[in-house]
């Protein structure tokens, strides 16, 4: 347990909607909340269960949208209720934040944060508090803003990477030099090549003093948006007062607002067994396959001459058949089938877009 345990807050952000799971994920029922490795956990409740270790109940916070409130409540029964943040609208992970940052600070101005996404997947969870124990200690001897930056294992466009400078501290955090948004395949293989890269897996720990400083000083009109609300924080007037912040907030990415300006930005070389199951692509590659390659989701299906496919079928008494496929993703919900090559799965945020535009978003 960290000497800082007590003073250690962790925000879980759990208000995306998933769409690249579509459509096992669906708006009403993002991926966060689907139990999509088939061990009868959600992602959202195997990354609360990994935060029990790291703080106190009381000190964890699921930041959500206002619509995602109760199906939280239902999956984390244990969770203070007061500690289910509802976001009024979705503007990305900056005003995200920027607000859980601001409301700990007035709760706890000596507090060290870790902000995590509800979705990823970490398989190496005694090296997980390892760099966790090291950069909640880091982060709370120095005014740094820290991201844990993962080992590249193969060079992957859906990643964003770091850039870090070869000398390392003690505590085993390097200087960051440049953040570059998913590259082409020809910067990828020449970034795992060069030794200098880390995948971006979107986990961040910093005092809040030192976040509260960097949104003052890079993202000054937001800033003063949540501090104006600090006699409201930890109050019952915290929500009424929040949509109006919400509506004059900039959608922008922590990364874009802060990370890649500021000055004090270091990286923890992990390697944890992680993923951010971004694709149905990424999410074959951790579930259990058979001798031909195939993984399904339940016991009633029947496979001839199919090779390396992902079959989901929502309803457990259905029998699916599948015959001659290879490569392909299979999908089947109570009033959606998807049957979609792997290789060409990123066609599937065009498959939501003409969706929208023919008025079909009960789909959606």
């Amino acid at each position: 347990m960290s000497h800082y345990f007590n003073h250690t807050y962790i925000g879980i952000m759990a208000g995306g909607i998933g769409s690249r799971f579509w459509p096992h994920s669906r708006n009403a029922m993002p991926k966060q909340f689907l139990d999509i490795l088939g061990i009868g956990k959600s992602l959202l409740q195997m990354t609360y269960g990994r935060a029990l270790s790291l703080a106190p109940r009381e000190n964890i916070y699921i930041i959500t949208s206002r619509e995602y409130a109760d199906i939280t409540a239902t999956q984390l029964p244990h969770l203070p209720k007061a500690n289910i943040l509802k976001e009024p609208l979705r503007k990305n992970t900056a005003p995200c934040i920027a607000y859980f940052s601001h409301k700990i600070f007035h709760k706890d101005p000596q507090a060290i944060t870790f902000i995590a996404p509800s979705d990823h997947l970490i398989i190496k969870e005694k090296e997980f508090y390892e760099i966790m124990d090291k950069s909640i200690s880091y982060a709370a001897q120095h005014e740094a803003l820290l991201t844990m930056g993962i080992l590249p294992t193969r060079p992957d466009t859906g990643y964003g990477y770091i850039q870090v400078h070869d000398d390392i501290t003690k505590s085993g955090v390097k200087k960051v030099k440049t953040f570059t948004e998913k590259p082409d395949i020809r910067l990828a293989k020449e970034f795992v090549r060069s030794g200098e890269f880390l995948w971006n897996s979107g986990m961040f720990v910093w005092s809040v003093h030192a976040i509260m400083h960097a949104f003052d000083t890079y993202q000054q009109e937001m800033h003063q948006l949540f501090y104006s609300l600090k006699n409201h924080y930890n109050t019952s007037h915290e929500e009424k007062h929040l949509n109006n912040i919400y509506v004059r907030c900039n959608n922008i990415s922590i990364d874009y607002a802060i990370m890649e300006k500021a000055k004090n930005v270091f990286a923890i070389p992990a390697n944890i067994g992680w993923s951010d199951l971004g694709t149905w692509g990424s999410l074959y590659e951790h579930r259990d396959k058979d001798y031909w390659g195939n993984t399904v989701n339940n016991n009633n299906m029947m496979m001839y001459e199919a090779e390396n496919n992902i079959v989901v079928c929502e309803n457990a008494d259905k029998l699916v058949v599948v015959q001659g496929l290879n490569d392909y993703i299979v999908v089947d919900t109570e009033d959606v089938l998807m049957i979609c090559n792997k290789e060409k799965e990123q066609q599937i945020k065009d498959i939501l877009s003409d969706l929208k535009r023919q008025s079909k978003e009960k789909y959606l």
